[in-house]
C-alpha cells in the first residue's frame, strides 16, 4: 500500500491544474508598489509546501510563495517543472529592517537536511535538491559563510550539500500549492510527519522543532520575564508568534488523564480534562472553557481566511482557533496547541495551587 503522503500527492496533483492564477498576481502586486521596500530570497529545501509553512513564521518575513527556480524552460507547472530543469523552491518577500538575510538563510538551514544532495527525506530527485539562489555577490558571500560554519561545525556525520546558485528566475506554482499548510493543515500535518522530515527536525533539533534566528528582537510581552529562557522555542513561537504546532505530534493531543490545562507562560487554568475530546484534529480539542475569564476572542483574518483566535487574558499567549463543529451541548471546538498548554494531573492540583478544582472530579 501507498504511504498517505504519496496518496496525497497523487491525489492533490490531480485535483487541480490551474496555472499561476492568485499567486502571480499577488507577486506583481507586490513588486510593482511602490511602497513596498520588501527584498526577496530565493530558496529551495525540498517539498515548497513545508519551505512556505517554515518560512512564514519568521518575523520580518512578510510572505512566502511556492512555485520552481533553477531551470531552463519557463513557466514550468507542477506536471513538468523536473523535466525543465526546475527545483521547487520558495520565494520569501521580508523587510530587511526587520530581519536580514543572513537570519533568513540560518533558519532555513535548520528546517532542511542540508547533507541531502539527491532530494529531501520521502521526496527523491533532482526536483526536491536543496539550493540557495543568490542574487548578488553579497548575497553569495554570505551564505558561503553561513554554509561552511555548518559545514565545520560537526553537527552532521556527512558533508554539507546545499547547492549555491544564481538566482535567474521564479515561477510561482498553481494556486492550490500557495499557503497549502494553512488550508489543509490535516493532510499538511500527515504529509509532513510521514515524509520523515518532522522527525529529522525533532532528532536534528530535539528542544526545538520550528528554531527561530539565533539574533531574534526581544520579547514584545512584558512583565512576565525573560520568556526565551522560561518556554522552549517552540512555545516562544506557538504562544509569542501565533506559530502552530504540527498534528499528531503534539503532547496533548492524545492525554487522557484527568486534570486541568493552564497558561504554559502563567498559569491561567484554562480547560479541564472533563471537556476534552478527540476531534481527529490532531491537537487538543474543547467543548467549553474550564475559566471564561480567563480567555479572549479575536478576529483573525491571516491567511486569506476569517476565523475565530483564542487567547488568554493575562498571558495574551496564541492559544488556537475556535471553530463552531463541536460536540454537543456547546457545539464549539476550542483547537488548541500543547505548546501553549501546561497540563496539571488531578493529583498534583492541590499541590500546585489549584485545589479548587479538585471537585470537579469528585465522583456523584
Amino acid at each position: 500500500m501507498m504511504p498517505i503522503y504519496l496518496i496525497m500527492l497523487t491525489l492533490i496533483a490531480a485535483c487541480d491544474n490551474t496555472q499561476l492564477g492568485q499567486a502571480e498576481v499577488k507577486k506583481q502586486m507586490q513588486t510593482n508598489d511602490k511602497n513596498v521596500k520588501y527584498a526577496t530570497a530565493v530558496l529551495a529545501g525540498g517539498c515548497f509546501w513545508c519551505v512556505e509553512a517554515d518560512l512564514k513564521k519568521l518575523p520580518g518575513v512578510k510572505d512566502v510563495l511556492s512555485g520552481y527556480a533553477g531551470g531552463q524552460g519557463k513557466n514550468p507547472t507542477y506536471e513538468n517543472y523536473t523535466r525543465l530543469g526546475h527545483i521547487e523552491a520558495v520565494e520569501v518577500y521580508y523587510d530587511p529592517g526587520e530581519i536580514s538575510y543572513a537570519d533568513i538563510l540560518d533558519y532555513f538551514l535548520r528546517h532542511i537536511d542540508p547533507t541531502d544532495e539527491g532530494g529531501q527525506f520521502a521526496d527523491r530527485g533532482s526536483g526536491y535538491r536543496p539550493a540557495i539562489f543568490y542574487q548578488t555577490e553579497e548575497e553569495k558571500n554570505i551564505a558561503q559563510k553561513l554554509l561552511g560554519e555548518l559545514d565545520q561545525s560537526g553537527k552532521f556525520s556527512r558533508p554539507v550539500a546545499v547547492a549555491l546558485m544564481k538566482h535567474t528566475a521564479f515561477y510561482p506554482a498553481e494556486e492550490y500549492h500557495q499557503d497549502y499548510a494553512a488550508k489543509n493543515p490535516m493532510h499538511y500535518g500527515a504529509y509532513r510527519v510521514g515524509s520523515g522530515r518532522e522527525g529529522f527536525l525533532r532528532q536534528t533539533w530535539p528542544d526545538n522543532v520550528c528554531p527561530l534566528p539565533r539574533r531574534q528582537k526581544q520579547d514584545r510581552t512584558k512583565g512576565t520575564g525573560n520568556l526565551k529562557k522560561k518556554l522552549s522555542l517552540l512555545q516562544y513561537e506557538v504562544t509569542q508568534l501565533g506559530g502552530t504546532e504540527p498534528p499528531f505530534a503534539n503532547e496533548y493531543f492524545d492525554n487522557k488523564r484527568e486534570g486541568i490545562y493552564v497558561d504554559v507562560v502563567s498559569g491561567e487554568p484554562l480547560f479541564s480534562s472533563q471537556d476534552k475530546y478527540d476531534s481527529g484534529s490532531g491537537w487538543p480539542s474543547f467543548s467549553r472553557v474550564l475559566e471564561p475569564a480567563n480567555i479572549v476572542e479575536r478576529q483573525d483574518k491571516s491567511f486569506g481566511m476569517i476565523r475565530t483566535e483564542v487567547r488568554s487574558k493575562k498571558a495574551d499567549s496564541h492559544l488556537g482557533h475556535l471553530f463552531p463543529d463541536g460536540p454537543q451541548p456547546t457545539g464549539m471546538r476550542y483547537c488548541v496547541n500543547s505548546a501553549a498548554l501546561r497540563f496539571v494531573a488531578k493529583e498534583d492540583l492541590a499541590r500546585e495551587g489549584y485545589g479548587d478544582y479538585l471537585k470537579l472530579f469528585e465522583k456523584k
